[in-house]
């Protein structure tokens, strides 16, 4: 099986690679184009991936792919960014989080049925957004500056804030009569001590006179407090994803060298994990799987696109001063991408009783969010234009790399 995914998966890569001059110009991403190829793929179509949810693989892959991107993520917020970027990021991640959070499991709980702890995981889960799949708007020089930079702020930022959300969600919905929420916090504050200390103590150590990286291996050194904060979250059971979040904002925040030359190897690191994970994301949706929902899965899917964080974030940019067109921009681009796939990915293999109905209905939200999203960011950003020309793809200081790469942008 392990021979099948790799050589589905380089096929696919080499496709996404050949494409990518054609992707800048259209509505194409790399991003849909390895989940289409991994639903073609999968059981539900030609049976070539023939991938279960308890499958090691899955799990596995799962891990390693939220593991470097949250690690990628934090690095590029370190806290010079945040402070100096909060204002308009700050509401959307302060208030309009936890809003599109609470409105999401509101209408799970009422729409589908679902009990409030399963309800609210699905809110957690499909909280965190994606800008790939809004590269066309955060690439466009006309759109002003302060818009492109709230959303890649919040994007960067908000995979990490809804992990604890899920984690914690996940563990009550275990149904677990011997869940010790002081373990769980225990579990949680460990993997923050060691995503600060690992890198603040590596850093500190290759400043000093004794030692110095040479430019050919620089590269490495964040890859190489990277596997140290992995191998220490797993042989001390720390939370490995809120590690891997704290690991990247402490190399951004007192290693900025350490950043600049880790950054373009780090993203091309987290680009391959996450495109592998969409991979096996798509390859166990099936047919049968966005059949099941029915109507009521689907509309709430739409709901949670159109209605979730639109009202979320109305409400949290009242009294902003944030135009109109700006915050209705900002409204519709929450797009659901890899944090919510690899969520539903470890819910899936978690065991939980209710762990198929969140997956199926995180699935099919991604899916609608994806065809939505990635056909619309080009026709939104020409709402910035004022000679309504196609919006050029520069601005990339803007773009976070993993955006542009997901839009085929080199």
């Amino acid at each position: 099986m392990g021979g099948t995914l790799l050589l589905a998966f380089a096929a696919v890569l080499l496709l996404a690679v050949l494409l990518s001059s054609l992707a800048h110009r259209t509505i194409l991403s790399t991003a849909a184009l390895f989940l289409v190829a991994g639903f073609v793929l999968g059981d539900g179509v030609l049976g070539v991936l023939a991938l279960r949810p308890g499958d090691d693989l899955v799990a596995t892959l799962a891990e390693l792919a939220l593991f470097t991107v949250l690690f990628t993520d934090g690095m590029r917020v370190g806290w010079a960014e945040l402070r100096g970027a909060w204002r308009l990021p700050g509401r959307a991640l302060g208030w309009g989080l936890p809003l599109t959070l609470a409105i999401t499991a509101a209408g799970a709980h009422y729409l589908l049925g679902l009990g409030w702890i399963e309800a609210l995981l699905i809110g957690a889960i499909l909280a965190p957004t994606d800008p790939v799949f809004a590269a066309a708007l955060v690439g466009n020089e006309k759109v002003p500056p302060r818009l492109r930079q709230l959303l890649n702020v919040e994007s960067g930022v908000n995979d990490g804030l809804a992990l604890p959300f899920v984690i914690v969600f996940l563990a009550v919905a275990a149904g677990s009569a011997d869940l010790h929420l002081g373990g769980l916090a225990l579990e949680l504050g460990l993997g923050v001590v060691i995503g600060v200390a690992v890198p603040w103590a590596a850093i500190k150590l290759e400043q000093t006179r004794w030692f110095s990286a040479s430019t050919a291996y620089e590269p490495l050194n964040a890859l190489a407090i990277g596997l140290l904060v992995l191998a220490a979250g797993k042989a001390t059971h720390g939370n490995l994803f809120l590690a891997a979040f704290s690991a990247g904002i402490t190399v951004a925040t007192f290693g900025p060298r350490q950043r600049e030359s880790f950054e373009h190897f780090g993203e091309l690191i987290a680009e391959v994990f996450k495109l592998a994970a969409l991979l096996v994301f798509g390859a166990l949706i099936t047919p049968e799987l966005l059949g099941s929902v029915g109507w009521t899965g689907w509309l709430f899917a739409v709901l949670a696109l159109v209605v979730a964080r639109p009202v979320a974030i109305w409400v949290s940019f009242l009294r902003s001063g944030l135009g109109v067109r700006e915050q209705a921009a900002v409204a519709w681009f929450g797009p659901k991408g890899f944090a919510s796939v690899v969520y539903g990915l470890l819910v899936l293999g978690s065991g939980i009783a209710a762990a198929v109905p969140v997956f199926q209905l995180v699935a099919v939200t991604i899916v609608l969010s994806i065809l939505l999203h990635s056909s619309t960011d080009i026709v939104v950003a020409r709402w910035f234009d004022e000679e309504r020309e196609v919006p050029a793809w520069h601005g990339s200081r803007w773009l976070p790399r993993r955006s542009r790469e997901g839009k085929g942008i080199p």
